[in-house]
């Protein structure tokens, strides 16, 4: 039997990956913005199940909170950051209050929780972390550029923290599911639409939202138990794609951006002190 301390369990991966784990035997401390959304599952779990209401922007509450989990349970094995804020805009669509949103929920709020749990994890020995980002984290789409912000921001933290923290026996996945009907979608935020992005990749993305066209072929479920099988096997590897377009997407991007740097090589070559 496992603990889990899991962020954002009202909906989507968070609510999946909370059934999934209850059901299988395990612990679950469970944080959301909406206390009663886990009401039904308190019903069967019992003193399996401890929730606690924890707005990741807020990092007294964050660590308070973790405080707790770690206290109300004696150890936490894994550690989900899973509290997410979706935004869809151009870039010159969005309000400065929303940019500011997306970075303090999917960059600050992660990196609170990340830090929060570390000395209580360095403190047993042992434990892994696995952080949501996206196929988002490693490539990009019109009208996701602060989301891409704050996803590349935190893939590029966690990658630190992994080599910083391996000596402590903790292991950090960043996990990187494609698109997938989970509810997040709908719940996106959303700007004034500027008729100048109209004939843009930006309007034809999101036409392609509104059509139905832009495609949602990954099963949630699945995804999750990709998930519990990573935290349950012996080594954490550093990034968990999941999708087929998180692999293609991202692969192209990779290559796109080997290509470019290897046509800059003599113009890097050539600062360097004879």
């Amino acid at each position: 039997m496992k603990t889990w301390l899991i962020t954002g369990t009202s909906s989507g991966f968070g609510r999946i990956l909370t059934e999934l784990l209850l059901d299988r035997g395990d612990r679950v401390a469970a944080t959301l913005r909406r206390p009663d959304a886990l009401d039904d599952l308190r019903a069967t779990a019992g003193d399996r199940l401890w929730v606690a209401t924890l707005d990741v922007t807020r990092p007294d509450d964050v660590r308070e909170r973790v405080d707790e989990a770690f206290a109300h349970f004696g150890t936490v094995d894994v550690v989900v950051n899973n509290a997410g804020y979706g935004l869809f805009a151009a870039v010159e669509e969005a309000s400065r209050e929303q940019i500011q949103r997306v970075i303090d929920t999917n960059l600050l709020g992660s990196i609170d929780v990340i830090r929060a749990a570390l000395p209580h994890l360095r403190a047993q020995g042992h434990g892994r972390i696995l952080q949501v980002s996206s196929a988002g984290g490693q490539t990009t789409y019109p009208n996701f550029s602060y989301y891409h912000a704050a996803k590349w921001g935190i893939e590029g933290f966690c990658e630190t923290v992994a080599a910083e923290v391996a000596p402590f026996g903790i292991g950090v996945t960043i996990v990187e599911p494609g698109a997938t009907p989970t509810g997040f979608g709908t719940s996106m935020d959303t700007a004034p639409i500027m008729v100048e992005y109209d004939a843009t990749p930006a309007g034809d993305t999101r036409r392609a939202i509104a059509d139905g066209s832009f495609a949602l072929d990954n099963d949630p479920e699945a995804i999750v138990r990709a998930m519990i099988a990573s935290a349950d096997g012996p080594d954490a590897p550093l990034r968990l794609p999941l999708g087929e377009d998180t692999y293609r997407d991202v692969r192209a991007s990779y290559v796109k951006r080997l290509e470019r740097l290897d046509a800059s090589r003599e113009t890097a070559l050539s600062v360097v002190r004879a």
